[in-house]
């Protein structure tokens, strides 16, 4: 399993901005008018405060780590992967599952070399099936809470923003003097934490969630089409049905054809 610079992502982010502080200059604004220290501070720390009595101190200590996914996802070799379980399967057909014992040596996937150990350690089929699907879910579960925090954090940024901006008005008008301009300009600024809180929300927090949620079904994939592929073999499927059985479980655009 390889990682690779997701451009999507950063790409996503980087068009967000553009999009969204571009148009702001566009129509005569600044950016320094954005970077009001009081109002960032509020949506950030705001933020993250919320997120860390949500969760655990661990979870959220795992945000950088999920961040760091979300650009450099894992990338799955599928088809080198089913040409090895079908290689697998015409060993084990003709030599017998203990044959299999020396390939494990060149197995890098981990999940994939602990079910095929157990395949040739005799283990039932139920169990094995029981056994790798506890493994799955528990990754889908790991994942889940990983999105879930940033899910939760699209969801409290906009409040922060909002609570920002009432307490800058309550500032300014608290502060207001006889010079009515002076009092626009100050009004003005307290909306800019609700700018950050929603800008966050909605080009940061909710789709890095979800990008989560796409990594982890990709790698659900991956691993379910393993557990099947492990299975067959066991079950002494033949090579060809085991390669075309593998290959309807990928997407329509990435299925082999036949010339």
């Amino acid at each position: 399993m390889k990682r690779t610079f997701d451009i999507t992502t950063a790409g996503g982010l980087v068009l967000g901005v553009i999009a969204i502080f571009g148009s702001f200059m566009l129509e005569g604004g600044s950016i320094g008018a954005l970077i009001l220290l009081p109002a960032m501070t509020i949506v950030f720390l705001g933020t993250f405060s919320a997120a860390m009595i949500g969760t655990s101190l661990k979870n959220f200590m795992q945000i950088g780590t999920m961040l760091k996914l979300a650009l450099f996802p894992p990338s799955y070799e599928v088809k080198d992967t089913i040409e090895s379980i079908v290689r697998y399967s015409t060993v084990a057909r003709k030599e017998g599952l203990l044959a299999l014992e020396k390939e494990l040596g060149g197995v890098s996937n981990a999940f994939m070399k602990k079910i095929l150990r157990f395949a040739i350690d005799g283990t039932e089929p139920e169990v094995l099936r029981a056994l790798a699907e506890t493994e799955v879910n528990y990754v889908g579960e790991r994942h889940g809470r990983a999105a879930a925090i940033f899910q939760k954090m699209g969801g409290y940024s906009p409040t922060m923003g909002i609570i920002g901006t009432v307490m800058g008005l309550i500032a300014t008008l608290a502060s207001a003097g006889e010079d009515a301009n002076i009092l626009i300009r100050h009004i003005a600024s307290a909306f800019i934490a609700t700018l950050w809180g929603v800008f966050m929300a909605n080009i940061v927090w909710l789709p890095i969630a979800d990008k989560l949620k796409f990594i982890h079904d990709q790698e659900y994939l991956f691993m379910d089409m393993i557990v099947e592929g492990v299975l067959s073999i066991q079950a002494g499927e033949v090579p060809s049905v085991i390669k075309a059985k593998l290959n309807s479980m990928l997407p329509s655009n990435q299925q082999e054809t036949d010339d």
